[in-house]
């Protein structure tokens, strides 16, 4: 089984440590394109032209799935992508958590880039799904961009320029952005609140990767030791994982076997 995941760069981790670690069997292809990012402020045509491009790297190695983990190409590429590659290749997009978070009734933020904040798209999610529920977007301006590049300095200051944004009694947050899950920690640790109990993060990850593995008609085996090979691809060619990927937990889970095709 060989399951693919794209994406402007490393956001993709988040969703592919899940994949390895529900199905370590699983041989993975990470494609990316981190020349071009971010695609948030770019055109929708110019999104839609960069996220075929990834995905035809991708499909090349004949994977069984494809993965898109990024919100940007989901909102602004999906049809497009599930329009060329499928029914061959089944394309699962990536929704922020707005369902879930808006379960629980009370009040939570939704943070995302500032190109999706206010977007028609996200305002779409929060009527259709936390109707009648108090929610606060909260655009985190450089964000993606610091996680990116494991800038840690710039982390800190936009994961506390966000915190501060975010109302004392959500006690949710929707991490509205596929790089956001990387720091969910340092998320947590910012919204930390004395006298209250820990802000319950909710990402995108792990739904995607459960979502891939019905699509491929596989069950979750999870297992001690990783046996799936591992590809990336950087604007199409063969490398390895960057060296900001390996500052991160997944990047450091995902690093195991790297193998062509």
């Amino acid at each position: 089984m060989k399951i693919a995941l794209m994406d402007s760069g490393i956001g993709l981790l988040a969703a592919a440590a899940e994949v390895r670690r529900l199905r370590p069997d699983a041989d993975l292809v990470l494609s990316s394109d981190p020349g071009t990012m971010p695609w948030g402020p770019r055109t929708p045509e110019d999104v839609t032209a960069l996220a075929l491009a990834v995905a035809r790297a991708a499909a090349a190695l004949r994977p069984d799935a494809l993965v898109v983990a990024c919100n940007t190409a989901s909102v602004r590429a999906l049809p497009a992508l599930r329009a060329e590659l499928e029914p061959a290749l089944p394309v699962i997009g990536t929704v922020p958590a707005i369902k879930p978070a808006a379960a629980g009734g009370g009040p939570f933020a939704i943070w995302a880039t500032p190109a999706t904040t206010g977007s028609p798209y996200q305002r779409g999610l929060i009527s259709e799904f936390a109707a009648g529920v108090d929610v606060t977007e909260v655009p985190c301006p450089g964000l993606a961009d610091a996680i990116e590049y494991a800038d840690e300095d710039a982390i800190d200051r936009a994961v506390a320029a966000a915190a501060a944004l975010t109302p004392a009694d959500a006690g949710t947050v929707v991490l509205g952005c596929t790089h956001y899950e990387l720091v969910a920690d340092r998320v947590a640790d910012a919204l930390r609140r004395p006298g209250r109990p820990p802000v319950v993060l909710h990402g995108s990850a792990g739904a995607v990767a459960a979502q891939a593995l019905r699509r491929v008609g596989a069950e979750p085996a999870p297992s001690a030791e990783p046996t799936g090979t591992l590809t990336v691809l950087l604007s199409g060619h063969e490398a390895g994982l960057p060296d900001a990927a390996l500052t991160y937990a997944e990047g450091r889970l995902l690093r195991g076997v790297v193998a062509s095709g």
